[in-house]
């Protein structure tokens, strides 16, 4: 969650108005969470839930198995996932019609102190990926974000989404 709202602050940053909220289903521990972040170059008046994303970030690989991350995804969507496989792996699971990145987040979290090998934190690291893979955010704006919005370890999270930015493999 503070993923989103890391991110509805760099478009901020960056001029643009924002949403960030989450959705929560069934509350148990390890259980899928979704969080939204919607932004405009105009006032959003809209008040809901978006259910025709035109971007999915998949922070663990794992729910491609039983979640279907691209339900209402516009055509031509992009899926990022944070995962250790290439791209044509999770190609072959996605699907043909959406544009699909991966960059490996926990690996490079770990690599940066965030969190351990058994739970990294990947939020910062997909978020400097994210903006490579989509090019809406500059990397600047999400290192300002995470510097002025994350509360600690700022300078590593904030080489994390550098370095993840430097490392994602992209359909091009």
């Amino acid at each position: 969650m503070i993923g989103s709202e890391v991110l509805a602050h760099a478009f901020f940053i960056e001029g643009a108005y924002v949403q960030a909220f989450p959705a929560f289903g069934v509350e148990r521990r390890g259980a899928p969470v979704l969080a939204f972040c919607r932004f405009d170059r105009n006032p959003i008046h809209l008040r809901s839930q978006i259910y025709e994303p035109d971007h999915v970030i998949v922070l663990d690989a794992s729910l491609l198995e039983s979640v279907d991350v691209t339900q209402g995804l516009k055509a031509e969507g992009t899926v990022l996932i944070n995962g250790k496989q290439g791209l044509a792996y999770y190609r072959d699971l996605v699907g043909e019609q959406y544009r699909v990145s991966v960059v490996d987040a926990g690996s490079i979290a770990v690599e940066h102190r965030l969190g351990s090998a058994a739970n990294p934190i990947v939020n910062t690291a997909i978020l400097g990926a994210f903006s490579r893979g989509t090019g809406l955010v500059s990397i600047d704006a999400v290192a300002q974000a995470i510097e002025e919005y994350v509360p600690v370890k700022k300078e590593e999270n904030m080489l994390a989404a550098r370095d993840a930015y430097e490392k994602v493999l992209m359909d091009l």
